[in-house]
């Protein structure tokens, strides 16, 4: 992925940790030409953007980004070969609350979900930076309760920080990509978000651009049939 979450660099592959997190482990053992790569992934700080980071000479064959947005910046700026990007992976937004909370709600236009924080804060990656928290943005301005919430957020660095805040019970809500929330057994889902209330959620992947080789060829390759897997 991009401009959200967690970065990290496997070879020549730029994408982030919700992107790995979703694909399942699909990426631990890809065979590029004649060898098999077994990565072993380093998290790294945002720097802010992995889009950025590609712009700035950061060696990488493939982009896989958190968005389409930022796809396009990578586009503009003639950063990807435009004729190699696919939609690889989607997901989907989900409110969760600690596990052993008995919290309900039902997502619908002007839900009670202010109320429902009983003057706690709801867990959310930034919303003018990070893609979750746009998606979330939009979703809940769509619902008419954006203006309620908006001032009782904890605008965290990353969707796996706000999971954190809600597992360790630190904040009564949270909103995080449905396969984050999978993955964390301290949450429980809450409701999911109508896909309709926000832009699509989904990970474009592209080459780089000048750098499409066999190497590359065959991880583009892999990653096309993992997602059909």
């Amino acid at each position: 992925m991009c401009s959200s979450d967690l970065p990290l660099r496997h070879g020549g592959f730029h994408t982030t940790a919700a992107v790995h997190e979703h694909d399942g482990g699909h990426l631990g053992g890809i065979r590029l030409g004649q060898r098999q790569v077994s990565p072993d992934f380093l998290l790294r700080p945002i720097l802010p953007t992995l889009a950025r980071q590609i712009e700035g000479g950061a060696g990488a064959d493939l982009f896989l980004s958190a968005d389409a947005e930022w796809m396009d910046y990578a586009q503009s700026r003639g950063l990807i070969a435009p004729a190699s990007r696919a939609n690889l992976l989607g997901n989907r937004l989900v409110l969760v609350a600690p596990a052993d909370s008995d919290v309900r709600l039902s997502i619908a236009p002007n839900f009670p979900l202010l109320a429902a924080l009983k003057g706690g804060r709801l867990a959310l990656a930034n919303p003018d930076a990070v893609p979750v928290g746009k998606y979330a943005r939009a979703a809940l301005t769509s619902l008419g309760v954006w203006a309620g919430v908006e001032k009782s957020l904890t605008r965290s660095e990353n969707v796996r920080a706000s999971l954190v805040l809600v597992a360790r019970g630190e904040a009564p809500l949270g909103i995080v990509y449905a396969t984050d929330a999978k993955a964390e057994p301290r949450t429980r889902v809450v409701d999911t978000f109508p896909a309709s209330l926000h832009p699509p959620v989904i990970y474009p992947v592209a080459v780089v651009a000048g750098r499409l080789n066999p190497a590359t060829q065959s991880l583009l390759d892999y990653l096309g049939s993992a997602r059909s897997e």
